[in-house]
């Protein structure tokens, strides 16, 4: 298979002490001189004849000695400027390139045969020195140090970028299942192709830089309490903080004005030059020459230009060709392959934890984001369910607040999921679909799929032709890749999904592969360790069960995960034995079979496009984590033998390794390592240790709307003192515009960061883990010091109360919290309606109608209802959209019964208006303003409000206890109805 070299997430060469594991190694052609390479040759020898020997003696013969002979007099600079005197002028200067030329000369030839290093530089003679870099590479072409000298050589002429052609050949290869290795002797030529590939982009690199392209950066001084760093720099010139890499790789041990070297990313003082990438663009940036710098700092670069070319070649040793650098779009999105970059990723195999949190979770980006949005969806169910209780106290209200183990997976879920890559995936391959169906053609058959750096690369089982665009074909016509930036401008399409089997085994190097297991042509067997096989099935079936590239799917369980039929009961079913199992399989497998010949189809995937999609063509995928035994193996060997076509897919568990009929073998080992030698993986595997398991079920369990029914009502999670004297230090209003009293506002651009992250905490007092609070500001990622330096800037802001204790704190799990004398208006609308229904209001009628009073008074519109574009995305994940309509629809339909209690009608017509404001598709909301209507005894006002809440209704029709409701107030309404219609 074609294997990645191992890279950073820069994507730029590096040196190494070995060669790359899993290379596909690449055939070397030893090229022998041609007759065309002695013509070269025999020219190049010509031009240098001329130019070094003939353009002096041409000079010396015509022209002569073109300055005066002694030294000129005063009235010698007064003469008339004549013809000769010109010729002389240009003369001198004719003289001076040829010294330039022929130095530059010299100093190739040099470098050329000592074959060590790159040639040195000859200053202000950059097309100079190029050309005679050409000219004395094509005359040595018929000598043995040639091809150490100038890689490349048949590309004489066409400069040095298209000497670059075979690294990035070489460097787009993606990662690939079903290809043998290659013999050792292939690999060793490789490397040596490699090793040259990687001087010629270093010869590149270095004439760039002598021709005045490099552009630099002077770390600046800090300003008050703010430092420069490498994030921010390339957050101004680059338009990405995660580009900071590049820029450290690019300045990486090479000598600073100070004598030190740059050894760790986040260590930059001030007066340190920054070799910048070549798109780097902002005012601060230096490209020399440049004659607003002062001489000192142009000296200063330029010794540091030198020292460039000197770490480059320094590092010695056999080198690798990186993957091609994809920088991820600067419009905000989830960042590549699908996982928000932070600045410190974990091992996708740990079973341990990264500061605090699950290390297997952080690292699953697209399995985070799945089982985030379905929790997200089980609490939104819980919720509305909840509505339909009692008004007042009911149950449910604020869903129970992790602690524990659960705690820190919804944590881990929240810092390591991507929706945006799941989103793009998701729109990319219906695009794909959709754009098949509009060409007639049939979907691949793709057996995995490549994220990588943002990219898309499916693998199709064999050559399907030119893909659609904006897709294209990859490294070979099996290989259909989709850019990052192609991909973001899909829209969402009303087509089935295509490949909804496919999800995620693992790592190998910066791609994620995900293994279509319906397409399989047989059974997959998986061995190992029992516990190391049941975190594999637990991932598969978890992702399965909720990621956001399906549409329907039966999952089916058999020797483990009964508990995990919780993440979606509508996908997943646990079978206790193998016998039901092969009694299940037997009658569907009859059933596709017969299915997919009266409808004509030959695959399921013929049935996914056009005009026959169905539901029917979904897939079912199973999941044996016990080893069968013989006679039960035969069985299903025979089911999995024509399954691919029929949609269905096996996964199996064995403990000895050997499976008859697997198709392809994987093993899981102690280390987390998924490898299958005949497909040529070997992976970083994902996996779903038992005790993530367990929470990330009690998480679900937790926010079933069945759970514990009978169980008390649950306090909002912060009660704040509602009286005079209970007023606080620092007041934030979040329902309706966002409004801060009692702090200054921060200057410059971190105000928008400082406002967010306030907001966050205080929809969190329970606390908030410094990497959720990261993940959530800057979810393409961030490192470690930009973080650390904003909760900084939020502490001091915030200050501290007159006791001196610091309003922004940590408890003793290190996540930050909020002082008591911080408060929102949502605390105070929490409260208020809590003391009003559980409180003082229930023995006092008059205390509980001011209460609810000035509850709703609170109720300005929307939570943050003029937040920026682009911000605030983290709220995505938070349920406090679903809670604060229904929070403001419960308050509005208890102050509407107290003044029903004392037939004040029209008070409770406008309380209950005041929160249709801010929940108008509240059924009760409306059911309860009809009553409020008919008190009135006006039924005009009420044909009125009927037909306001028939056009509102559109063509989805009005709620069926709505009807009811209006069929008993007001008979003849349908009447109205139909003649606005």
């Amino acid at each position: 298979m074609a294997r990645r070299s191992t890279s950073g997430s820069t994507g730029s060469p590096s040196a190494g002490p070995t060669s790359p594991r899993n290379r596909t190694p690449q055939p070397v052609r030893v090229r022998r001189r041609t007759f065309g390479d002695l013509v070269k040759a025999f020219l190049a020898f010509v031009a240098l004849l001329v130019l070094v020997v003939g353009v002096p003696g041409a000079l010396a013969v015509e022209v002569g000695w073109p300055l005066p002979h002694g030294v000129p007099k005063l009235d010698w600079l007064q003469s008339e400027i004549t013809v000769q005197t010109f010729l002389h002028v240009l003369t001198v200067i004719v003289w001076l390139a040829w010294a330039q030329f022929t130095a530059c000369v010299l100093v190739e030839v040099k470098a050329a045969l000592s074959g060590v290093g790159l040639p040195g530089r000859v200053p202000g003679a950059g097309p100079s020195q190029l050309l005679a870099r050409q000219l004395v590479a094509a005359l040595l072409l018929v000598g043995a140090t040639a091809a150490s000298f100038t890689p490349g050589l048949s590309q004489l002429g066409h400069g040095m970028e298209g000497n670059q052609k075979g690294t990035v050949a070489a460097a787009q290869q993606t990662p690939g299942i079903l290809v043998q290795q290659q013999e050792k002797a292939a690999d060793t030529a490789a490397a040596l192709a490699q090793q040259a590939s990687h001087a010629a982009a270093q010869a590149g690199a270095a004439h760039h830089a002598e021709e005045g392209g490099t552009k630099y950066y002077r770390i600046q001084p800090p300003e008050g309490r703010h430092h420069d760093s490498l994030w921010e720099i390339a957050q101004r010139h680059l338009g990405d903080g995660r580009r900071y890499k590049e820029i450290y790789q690019l300045n990486k041990d090479r000598i600073q004005p100070d004598g030190s070297r740059l050894s760790e990313a986040s260590l930059i003082r001030p007066g340190w030059i920054m070799e910048m990438p070549a798109d780097a663009h902002g005012g601060e940036l230096v490209e020399m020459p440049d004659a607003h710098v002062s001489p000192h700092v142009q000296h200063q670069i330029h010794d540091y230009a030198k020292s460039g070319h000197h770490a480059q070649h320094h590092g010695g040793g056999a080198s690798h060709v990186a993957p091609p650098q994809q920088h991820p779009a600067s419009d905000g999105t989830g960042g590549h392959e699908g996982q928000p970059q932070h600045a410190d990723p974990a091992p996708a195999h740990s079973a341990g934890h990264s500061f605090g949190l699950p290390d297997a979770l952080v690292g699953a980006p697209l399995l985070a984001a799945g089982l985030l949005g379905a929790l997200g969806r089980r609490r939104r169910q819980a919720l509305w369910q909840s509505a339909l209780g009692a008004v007042g106290g009911r149950h449910g209200m604020e869903p129970p607040t992790p602690t524990g183990d659960a705690q820190d997976v919804q944590d881990a879920l929240l810092v390591g999921a991507d929706p945006e890559a799941v989103r793009l995936l998701d729109r990319s391959l219906r695009g794909l679909a959709a754009s098949l169906t509009a060409e007639s053609r049939a979907l691949p058959v793709v057996y995995a799929a490549w994220l990588t750096h943002g990219d898309l690369h499916l693998q199709l089982a064999q050559p399907s032709g030119k893909p659609p665009a904006p897709w294209r074909l990859g490294q070979d016509q099996t290989f259909w890749t989709l850019a990052r930036t192609d991909a973001g401008k899909y829209e969402d399409v009303d087509t089935a999904a295509p490949y909804p089997g496919l999800v995620s085994l693992g790592t190998m190097d910066d791609s994620r592969l995900l293994l279509n297991l319906e397409a399989v042509p047989g059974i997959v067997s998986l061995s190992g360790r029992e516990a190391d096989r049941a975190a594999v099935f637990a991932s598969v079936a978890a992702e399965l069960a909720t990621n956001g590239w399906s549409d329907r799917m039966t999952i089916t369980l058999v020797g483990f995960g009964e508990d995990l039929t919780a993440l979606a009961p509508n996908r997943l079913r646990h079978l206790d034995g193998i016998e039901a199992l092969i009694e299940t399989m037997e009658a569907e497998t009859r059933q596709r079979r017969g299915a997919l010949g009266a409808a004509g189809h030959d695959s399921v995937l013929t049935g996914r496009t056009g005009p026959a999609q169905h539901t029917r063509w979904a897939p079912h995928l199973v999941l044996l984590a016990a080893q069968p035994n013989a006679q039960d193996a035969v069985k299903l060997a025979e089911l999995a033998a024509d399954a691919g076509r029929l949609g269905i897919g096996y996964l199996v568990g064995t403990e000895t390794g050997e499976l008859p009929g697997a198709a392809w073998e994987m093993e899981i080992t102690g280390q987390g390592r998924l490898l299958a030698p005949l497909l040529g993986l070997e992976l970083d595997a994902q996996l779903l240790p038992a005790a993530q398991q367990r929470a990330v079920v009690e998480l679900f369990a937790a926010a079933d709307p069945e759970h514990d029914p009978d169980g008390p009502a649950t306090s909002p999670p912060f009660l704040v003192d509602i009286s005079e004297q209970g007023r606080p230090a620092v007041y934030a209003r979040l329902v309706g515009p966002y409004e801060i009293i009692g702090l200054d506002t921060p200057d410059g651009e971190r105000s928008a960061l400082l406002h967010e992250a306030l907001a966050l905490l205080l929809l969190h007092r329970e606390g908030v883990h410094p990497r959720v609070l990261a993940s959530a500001l800057w979810p393409r990622g961030v490192t470690e010091d930009v973080r650390d330096a904003l909760v900084e800037r939020l502490r001091v802001w915030l200050g501290t109360d007159p006791d001196g204790g610091a309003r922004l704190g940590t408890d003793e799990t290190g996540r930050l919290t909020l002082a008591k004398s911080v408060v929102s208006d949502l605390d105070v609308l929490r409260s208020l309606y809590h003391e009003a229904t559980q409180g003082k209001g229930v023995d006092s009628r008059a205390v509980r109608g001011r209460l609810l009073t000035d509850a709703l008074v609170l109720v300005r519109g929307p939570l943050l209802a003029d937040r920026p574009e682009g911000r605030y995305r983290w709220l995505t994940h938070e349920i406090i959209d679903a809670q604060l309509p229904l929070l403001v629809a419960d308050i509005g339909l208890a102050l509407s019964a107290f003044h029903l209690e004392k037939d004040r009608a029209e008070r409770a017509i406008e309380a209950l208006g005041a929160a249709l404001n801010s929940a108008p598709d509240d059924e009760r909301l409306w059911n309860e303003l009809l009553r409020a209507t008919h008190a009135t005894g006006d039924p005009a006002q009420l044909r009125t409000v009927a037909a306001d809440l028939v056009g509102r209704s559109g063509a989805r029709g009005l709620p069926p206890r709505t009807e009811a409701l209006l069929d008993e107030l007001l008979p003849t309404w349908r009447d109205g109805a139909a003649a606005a219609g």
